[in-house]
């Protein structure tokens, strides 16, 4: 399931985060960090699932 996530989060940061944590402060600052750039972004989401 963590590998769905990970192919998720590289399409669509947010939204790899989203499905692993729901609407917490992880998934705004994603959002935030997206929005500035596309990389930071995925490197957060990926972070994100893999620590948990």
């Amino acid at each position: 399931m963590d590998f769905i996530r990970i192919v998720i989060a590289v399409l669509l940061p947010p939204l790899g985060v989203f499905l692993q944590v729901g609407f917490g402060g992880a998934f705004w600052l994603n959002i935030l960090l997206t929005l500035c750039g596309y990389i930071p972004g995925i490197v957060h989401a990926v972070w994100v699932i893999a620590r948990r």
